[in-house]
């Protein structure tokens, strides 16, 4: 499979990177920035402008799957409610080629079917940013059944850890509390490997 990733050098689009290519696939790494470390075998690296859509167009063409491996901004005078319309023209210049969205937690539902990010005790500082992520996977469910999306939420908590390789799968309420970046990278590489979730959302953790 020919996979380009988009938010290549961040903490989960790097696993997502190293986990493609652990499998033999070939990889595409895109972001900004040159990686700090060296790309695994069978992936490469080109600096790439998910809002240049012409160029997210042209490239898409050329593979299987394009993954949104980026947030909303986190950078000091960002905006991180421009996040959905991000991920909405994204979606639109891949056009049919398989897009995987890296989502966030707190659009996943509590007991009684409220987000997470409603709560009153969801963190302060990262209620922008989770607010956006709700935001993009509400539209990306209102668009034609002839984008082929697919959007992974982690578990209300993603950080460090080992990879086991092993997971526990949920649709919309969290099926645990953690799971590490490499675990994450694992399930969104199975799922694109043997679709499950076309046009859903779903949720993995580990614990």
């Amino acid at each position: 499979m020919k996979i380009a990733v988009y938010g290549a050098t961040g903490q989960v689009g790097s696993q997502i990177v190293a986990e493609a290519a652990r499998r033999g696939h070939e990889v595409l790494a895109l972001s900004r920035h040159e990686p700090g470390t060296a790309l695994p075998a069978s992936s490469s690296w080109q600096q790439g402008d998910v809002t240049d859509t012409a160029a997210v167009a042209g490239l898409a063409q050329r593979f299987d799957v394009v993954v949104a491996a980026f947030g909303p901004s986190r950078e000091p005078g960002g905006d991180p409610s421009a996040y959905p319309a991000t991920v909405l023209a994204l979606a639109g210049a891949v056009r049919k080629t398989r897009l995987a969205v890296v989502g966030g937690a707190g659009s996943l539902l509590d007991a009684e079917d409220r987000p997470l990010v409603a709560d009153a005790h969801f963190p302060e500082s990262y209620r922008p940013e989770a607010q956006a992520q709700a935001a993009a996977l509400h539209a990306l469910r209102q668009l034609d059944p002839s984008c082929d999306w697919t959007y992974l939420s982690p578990a209300p908590e993603i950080g460090d850890g080992e990879r086991t390789g092993g997971y526990r799968i949920g649709a919309d309420h969290p099926v645990g509390s953690f799971v590490s970046f490499a675990d994450y990278a694992v399930a969104l590489i199975d799922e694109l490997e043997r679709p499950a979730h076309r046009r859903e959302r779903f949720t993995v953790a580990t614990r």
